[in-house]
């Protein structure tokens, strides 16, 4: 996570920031996997997940096993900004 993704996740709502983590831990998951891991209503999933891609922190994915679904995961750091990183 970059330091702008930080900035812009601080001033999510408590049930993005959950869902941001369970993705974080728990990897790509479906809405339904959010939901299950998260307890948290798929309401207030969708809601997470929509707040979570207007700041860039997610991608959507489709969900091969089950093409009605979308697969959710955290957006991965370009090199250059992981290697920045890891030189800090």
């Amino acid at each position: 996570m970059t330091e702008s993704d930080g900035e812009a996740i601080a001033d999510l709502p408590p049930s993005a920031k959950l869902v941001y983590k369970v993705l974080e831990y728990d990897g790509p998951l479906t809405q339904k996997g959010i939901v299950e891991e998260s307890m948290l209503s798929a309401r207030t999933v969708r809601y997470a997940l929509e707040r979570l891609d207007e700041v860039g922190v997610i991608e959507e994915d489709v969900y091969f096993a089950d093409a009605r679904q979308n697969l959710y995961e955290i957006t991965e750091q370009p090199a250059e900004q992981a290697d920045a990183a890891v030189s800090d």
